[in-house]
């Protein structure tokens, strides 16, 4: 299934950071919580049937993702993370307060969406403070660069949605105008998205606050 493009894109990550004893051991035996890396489409009722399906892209330690999942146990989440500390420690915590609507792919989230994830088939993806690469030289390995915001659409339902924040300004509005310029998104609002009550606030949140940060969302839905 993998194209030209895939084979060749950018990564918006490098592997860096260390796993806990705990984590690695979380990723050897809570494995019922981990859906491995395939090159076929995954069906989602083999894992949870659901009303609604979300994504999460880059959940980071996953606190955000959790609470989502616990305040909506009739959606699915599939979180998607390259970072096995992220992966080991959010399934530490599924274990521990035994969710059952939400699973991981330890994964480039690239390939996922192009080889696992069936188009038409989600109804919001989430992108909670992606790494803004603020060296302009690293500009390219930005997350969402036109190719991929064309992937993610493709891949909601009608009416689906794609929620964005970020606390950088020039990478806020370098998403604020790919998303724009994508002919199969919408901006729900004018610019930008006012906060969405129900969104949990994440550990990259809470550091760019300290740092006196704006907080930018973006809030798009499918044409």
């Amino acid at each position: 299934m993998q194209n030209e493009e895939q084979k060749s894109h950018i990564k918006s990550f490098v592997r860096r950071g260390y796993t806990t004893q705990g984590q690695r051991k979380a990723l050897s035996s809570l494995n019922k919580y981990l859906i491995n890396y395939q090159e076929g489409f995954i069906c989602y009722n083999n894992y949870f049937k659901a009303s609604r399906i979300i994504a999460e892209v880059g959940f980071g330690n996953g606190a955000a993702t959790l609470a989502l999942a616990k305040a909506n146990p009739a959606n699915l989440y599939l979180g998607l993370e390259v970072y096995p500390a992220g992966v080991g420690h959010l399934l530490m915590k599924i274990d521990e307060e035994k969710i059952d609507n939400l699973y991981l792919i330890n994964h480039d989230a690239v390939p996922v969406f192009n080889n696992m994830l069936p188009l038409n088939s989600l109804d919001g993806v989430h992108i909670f403070f992606p790494d803004p690469w603020p060296k302009k030289r690293h500009h390219k390995r930005r997350l969402l660069q036109p190719a991929f915001v064309n992937i993610l659409a493709r891949h909601l339902k009608q009416d689906g949605y794609l929620y964005v924040v970020t606390d950088w300004q020039d990478y806020a509005e370098h998403i604020l105008t790919t998303l724009t310029n994508e002919p199969l998104l919408i901006n729900k609002y004018s610019g930008y998205s006012p906060p969405q009550e129900w969104r949990s606030v994440t550990k990259f949140e809470q550091k760019g606050l300290a740092k006196g940060h704006n907080i930018y969302e973006l809030l798009f839905v499918k044409n």
